[in-house]
């Protein structure tokens, strides 16, 4: 039994909007619960579509193409239940940090979470146990926060099952983004995608761009996918037209030696961008030592071929921090 409790009926057919209340004593709030704002629009008999943005709290072009979402669905044209919860960790988004600023938890590697934990554990609970198996799809909107910029890419999970696996490449094909980055064995199983195929339950998570804002062209994109997804699972009759789905490129995470990573800590002065082809021994960029500037620059190379998934966003790093996220071709 969870202890997290909404406020909303998700039987009740129109709009509503309401909060999961998550009970937590501290200084700040001995005797109250947090809450999680929650939106749902219900329509006809239906599917049942859960769309999250904000499971990392420095992450907005998510929620913003959710807020958009939200404000334009009308009960009397859809057929099914959308639920939204722009800000998931709430208590990460309110501090524009990744992690909660409750218990610094960092929701993605939270679930199968625990009823009786701290926030962010109550929370993935209460989604692992409670709303993930009432649903018929989920879609889960993230970018690179603060510290990276990604590709904008859906992210199928694949390795669960033949029919999960077609249902996950349906949708992400569905959302319409150019590049699409298959999750295998390297998939963390404490995300929500993880959490969606213990449920048997459909889901792509997407990355849309990053660095701390809301990238206006990345959120139409995003706005654009959530649509096109709702219409392929037949929740609204119109969706903007077909993304680049028939020319998509497929990408996984093979090896984690294919990565750029700081051998020290120092100024990286980064010569690749997120999207980009690259080959082995492409330059990568240079790290400098400003605070020892008779020190030598390290010159940084790429060790494999693939496609630039991600870069940081970060001017000084630390060492063994991740540079650049480099993905194989699918096929």
């Amino acid at each position: 039994m969870s202890r997290a409790r909404l406020t909303l009926d998700l039987q009740v057919a129109g709009r509503q909007v309401g909060d999961l209340l998550i009970p937590w004593s501290d200084d700040r709030n001995p005797l109250g619960r947090y809450p999680v704002p929650v939106i749902t629009v219900s329509g006809t008999p239906g599917p049942v579509v859960l769309i999250l943005g904000g499971v990392h709290g420095d992450e907005f072009e998510g929620p913003a193409a959710i807020m958009r979402l939200a404000r334009d669905l009308a009960p009397d044209a859809l057929r099914g239940r959308v639920v939204m919860i722009p800000a998931a960790n709430a208590p990460a988004f309110a501090a524009s940090r990744r992690c909660s600023a409750l218990d610094g938890g960092n929701l993605n590697r939270a679930f199968p979470g625990d009823a009786d934990g701290t926030p962010t554990a109550m929370i993935a609970d209460w989604l692992q146990t409670w709303m993930i198996p009432r649903c018929d799809a989920v879609i889960d909107l993230h970018s690179g926060g603060k510290a990276s910029v990604f590709v904008p890419c859906s992210l199928p999970q694949a390795g669960i099952s033949p029919a999960l696996d077609a249902a996950n490449a349906d949708l992400a094909l569905a959302f319409g983004l150019p590049v699409i980055w298959q999750l295998g064995a390297q998939n963390d199983d404490r995300s929500v995608n993880a959490a969606c195929a213990r449920a048997g339950v459909a889901c792509i998570a997407a990355e849309l761009g990053g660095g701390g804002g809301v990238d206006p062209d990345v959120t139409d994109m995003a706005e654009a996918g959530l649509r096109r997804v709702l219409h392929h699972l037949g929740v609204i009759a119109s969706a903007p037209p077909p993304g680049p789905q028939a020319n998509a490129t497929w990408v996984e995470l093979s090896d984690p030696a294919d990565h750029v990573m700081a051998p020290a800590r120092g100024l990286f002065d980064r010569r690749c961008h997120a999207g980009a082809r690259v080959s082995s021994g492409d330059l990568a960029g240079w790290l400098h030592f400003p605070e020892d500037p008779t020190r030598t620059p390290v010159v940084l190379r790429f060790p494999q071929a693939g496609l630039v998934l991600a870069h940081t966003a970060r001017g000084l790093v630390d060492r063994a921090e991740m540079l650049a996220l480099v993905a194989r071709d699918i096929g």
